[in-house]
């Protein structure tokens, strides 16, 4: 009997490829890149994307690409949304060359000028259309460019409205919740958020890129996204002692503007060490469930590294949020914590 069974280094490599990416969108997707990369991703590769070439040409990442140099002449685009996305159009050959071999691509603008804004529907869709999963992560302005500027609120408001439709993994942070950090300096605010974005980004590369004891890997995430509609992700960690807590600190301090519908269900995967019990787990899952209001569908996984360990992280990714969930979030005024029971 002859098998077909080729050696372990013709697929090995499969495992080894650069799964993810991070691509920032103009300026201020850019600039989150930069932090992201400075604070370490490793295995994921970093992308800007810009029709600004000063602005390129200072971002420390290691790929970039300038989009409409033949309409724009590496300007920018002084915030018209029409003439980015037929940039965008003319580039599409060579970003989905270069964006489409990864299997997740997380894709940052800051909302309400014209770059970021015109470019993160136009790629997600067109992602879409490919294995690759793209995740869309918007920066919301502040309530005070929205409320002086129609202009800003229209072009926000449009662009979230897109990218609900689409479904999928959607993180909005809200620049309004970082006023709770306002007697910081400026530069030092952003990096707050970037450094929670950071904790985003590694936890779900993580969850499905490394083995657990109960694997949750990235065909598992995909599935359930399918099923699960609009969606987002949070994470938290906690002593391993306090599992509501936990799934309170990850459900609740968060820089994210979401709400639930009355269908929803999650992803969670817990990672500890080996003091982790089938009790903590057991008291993790009963408290998410009573936070999501009893999700139609919950999935879970766990990671137990050798050594024991007095914090445990949470990584959930919760679908069924609400139509129109990010958009209501910009006409509700000061910054509020997120409705975490679905309603």
């Amino acid at each position: 009997m002859s098998t077909d069974v080729k050696p372990p280094e013709n697929w090995a490599s499969l495992a080894l490829a650069p799964p993810c990416a991070v691509v920032g969108l103009g300026g201020a997707g850019s600039e989150a890149v930069q932090d992201l990369v400075n604070l370490g991703i490793p295995g994921v590769r970093a992308f800007a994307v810009n029709t600004d070439a000063k602005h390129l040409l200072r971002m420390g990442v290691e790929e970039r690409i300038l989009i409409g140099a033949r309409e724009l002449r590496g300007r920018g685009s002084g915030g018209d949304r029409a003439s980015v996305l037929r940039a965008a159009e003319d580039g599409k050959e060579e970003i989905l060359r270069r964006l489409a071999p990864f299997e997740i691509v997380f894709l940052l603008a800051g909302l309400g000028g014209g770059t970021g804004s015109a470019l993160l529907p136009f790629l997600a869709r067109e992602l879409r259309k490919t294995e690759t999963l793209p995740v869309p992560v918007v920066f919301l302005p502040f309530q005070v460019e929205l409320d002086t500027n129609q202009g800003r609120r229209e072009n926000v408001e449009a662009t979230i409205a897109e990218l609900e439709q689409m479904g999928g993994l959607l993180l909005a942070l809200a620049n309004e919740k970082l006023r709770r950090f306002e007697s910081l300096p400026i530069h030092r605010v952003f990096h707050v958020r970037n450094a929670y974005l950071h904790s985003l980004v590694t936890s779900l590369v993580d969850m499905v890129e490394n083995p657990s004891q109960l694997n949750v890997d990235l065909a598992s995430l995909k599935n359930h996204l399918r099923e699960a509609g609009l969606s987002t992700l949070v994470v938290g960690e906690y002593h391993v002692s306090e599992p509501e807590r936990l799934v309170q600190q990850a459900l609740s301090d968060s820089l994210l503007d979401y709400h639930l519908s009355d269908s929803t269900s999650a992803i969670v995967h817990l990672d500890g060490g080996a003091n982790l019990t089938l009790r903590t787990l057991d008291r993790v899952l009963r408290a998410m469930r009573q936070r999501l209001g009893e999700p139609q569908r919950l999935v879970f996984g766990t990671r137990v590294r050798p050594e024991p360990r007095e914090v445990v992280r949470l990584t959930a990714v919760i679908g069924g949020l609400r139509p129109r969930s990010v958009r209501d979030a910009l006409v509700a005024g000061p910054a509020r914590p997120p409705t975490l029971v679905a309603r």
